[in-house]
């Protein structure tokens, strides 16, 4: 009998070997890490930006001391060269990258006696320029200013390039400069338009671009010290409008938190999103929405959500109590759907500290405030995630559980969930937070956690049902790597690239799914 069985077990493995191979996708491993090989120059004090996938090849921007460089990775992750940027100026203010499947365009700033130079320069995709830089625009100042003066805005197709500067000498009447290139960089218009700022406490949202070249952002008042908002109007430039649109949304008696925006090309709508609360200082009671139509400069819908016990329930922390649950979240991303719905994803974030607490009204300082001469509400896009303590105390940085609505196209809650997680670390926050990655079915969530005492990189992602979805721990997780996922970068629908370290040096890892 045992020859028999042995020879029978033979003939059912051969049966299954094949249905194993062919399901093997579904039950196994569903995604694969590469590594780069550190390089020398590459340390904790490199900045960096993922530029993209160009040319079949991952680009990497990195900075050492004003020395600018493109790494080209293939798609083994294997360094294949590594291009000064010699005709970058000693001394540069910022670095943006708007990139393409075939090149990138690398803007620029930087000053040379008492000229701030907004500067493109087109790259392709072995990392090298291919002819001489553009100047996009001049500005003469009577001081020397590392300040960066100069805004990008790229529409989603990317066809459409909006470069501008604010004048705020006058803080009652900004004058804003706007140039709108298309992606050949042809200058399609330009304009100098005012814009009367009413109270000191003004200040604005994110400035966007839609795919037929309109300027959009929000302008809202901020009162009680600062604490909350409480006017809220929808600024629109057309491409060939020679003003601003201004239109007050009001928030009636509500209290709004930090305003975010997301424009939807398919249905030429705008999102403006915030959380609201009743009182000064008070609980966060809900998320409070208004969808802009276009079309009739006017308000398709306005949404409030109030978050029930049994959502402040799984969002809370283990230490918190159910009405304080959303206190610590803000919003960071809105994702729009094909048919006119939306999706507004917010992150429970805080700190702890010996010497004091780090509250969301200390994180809600608006960068756009005011002040005098040319300035720029955002930071420098490329990193350096390193070297950030708080007032010299001992920090710990705290991000927890992730919030996901969905609303639908006409504005209603569709579903709500939690992902689950609970992170922190002392006196940084690099390997904290989260990078989302959309894959079209499913929404990714990549996190670190620990799991008996090593630091993993896991993966969660919710369904455009709802349904939330565990995967296993990513393979080839090489011990000594400590990824940084929330400065990663999407470059494809199936592959992210994150940046970590490994002994003390930057290099970077794709994931494909």
């Amino acid at each position: 009998m045992y020859p028999q069985t042995k020879e029978h077990m033979k003939r059912i493995l051969s049966a299954l070997f094949p249905l194993v191979l062919a399901f093997s996708p579904l039950i196994g491993w569903a995604q694969q890490i590469i590594y780069s090989e550190p390089e020398r120059e590459d340390s904790r004090r490199t900045n960096f930006d993922i530029i993209g996938k160009v040319g079949g090849n991952y680009l990497v921007f990195k900075n050492n001391n004003s020395n600018g460089a493109i790494s080209v990775y293939g798609e083994d992750m294997k360094l294949i060269q590594r291009v000064n940027l010699d005709f970058l100026p000693d001394h540069f203010n910022s670095v943006e990258f708007v990139s393409y499947p075939d090149f990138c365009y690398m803007i620029y700033e930087y000053q040379h006696k008492g000229i701030v130079h907004c500067t493109a320069a087109r790259i392709d995709g072995k990392g090298e320029r291919m002819g001489p830089p553009i100047d996009l625009d001049t500005t003469q100042l009577a001081y020397s200013s590392s300040n960066k003066i100069y805004t990008i805005a790229v529409s989603e197709d990317k066809q459409k390039i909006l470069v501008f500067k604010i004048n705020s000498k006058n803080p009652r009447n900004f004058l804003f400069t706007t140039f709108l290139f298309d992606s050949g960089l042809k200058l399609i218009d330009r304009h100098r338009m005012p814009l009367a700022m009413e109270e000191r406490n003004e200040l604005f949202t994110d400035f966007l671009v839609d795919n037929e070249g309109a300027m959009v952002f929000g302008r809202f008042l901020r009162s009680g010290g600062n604490d909350y908002v409480s006017r809220v109007a929808i600024v629109t430039h057309p491409a060939t409008a020679d003003s601003f649109d201004v239109k007050d949304i009001g928030a009636g008696d509500r209290l709004l938190d930090e305003i975010r925006m997301k424009v939807d090309n398919n249905n030429h709508r705008y999102i403006l999103s915030g959380f609201y609360y009743k009182q000064k200082r008070g609980n966060i009671e809900g998320l409070y929405s208004v969808v802009w139509d276009k079309n009739s400069d006017s308000r398709f819908k306005e949404n409030l959500y109030v978050f029930s016990d049994e959502l402040r329930a799984a969002a809370k922390s283990s230490d918190s109590n159910v009405k304080m649950a959303f206190n610590d979240f803000f919003i960071k991303h809105i994702i729009i759907k094909r048919d006119g719905g939306y999706l507004v994803v917010a992150e429970s974030l805080y700190t702890t500290s010996r010497g004091s607490m780090f509250n969301r009204w200390d994180y809600m300082g608006n960068p756009m405030g005011p002040g005098y001469g040319y300035y720029s509400p955002y930071y420098s896009p490329y990193y350096n995630p390193w070297n950030r303590g708080y007032m010299g105390n001992a920090v710990r940085y705290h991000a927890e559980n992730i919030l996901i609505l969905s609303f639908d196209k006409e504005g209603n809650l569709a579903w709500s969930n939690i992902v689950p997680k609970s992170q922190f670390d002392d006196d940084s926050e690099n390997q904290i937070s989260h990078q989302l990655m959309n894959t079209g079915g499913e929404l990714h969530f990549l996190y670190n956690q620990y799991e008996r005492r090593n630091l993993l990189l896991n993966d969660q992602s919710i369904a455009p049902d709802g349904k939330l979805t565990r995967y296993p721990t990513l393979r080839n997780l090489d011990k000594g790597y400590d990824f940084m996922p929330r400065y990663g970068k999407q470059v494809s629908s199936t592959q992210t690239i994150i940046p970590c370290m490994y002994r003390n040096y930057l290099c970077f890892a794709k994931i494909d799914f």
